[in-house]
């Protein structure tokens, strides 16, 4: 997967950068939104906490998916502004102890 910023826009009112990309993955499916999220964290050198991934839409039969991140300059503006929807989709997921994991396992097993 590859991530081109198309173009940068600054957004004093509200305390943060707009960018809109474009992703190829030529050889694989469309790519997850925290997968993105975490290749334009690295390019732009930010905070996982401060850029969430807006949108992504995928272009119909070509391999390329066109899109919107914003990186506030606070968490505090983050959270004001953004929809709650926006946020929980850029959130990390939270892993399960692999202790419960091996209890539900054996379970299965078990019937």
């Amino acid at each position: 997967m590859e991530i081109k910023i198309l173009s940068k826009k600054e957004n004093p009112l509200l305390n943060r950068t707009e960018i809109e990309f474009e992703c190829d993955y030529p050889s694989e499916g469309t790519p997850n939104l925290l997968d993105v999220k975490h290749k334009i964290v690295a390019l732009e050198d930010s905070s996982n906490d401060l850029l969430v991934v807006d949108n992504m839409k995928p272009s119909y039969g070509a391999t390329k998916a066109v899109g919107l991140a914003k990186v506030y300059d606070s968490v505090e503006k983050l959270q004001e502004i953004e929809p709650k929807a926006v946020i929980a989709k850029n959130e990390e997921p939270e892993e399960e102890p692999a202790e419960e994991e091996a209890a539900e396992e054996a379970a299965e097993d078990a019937e």
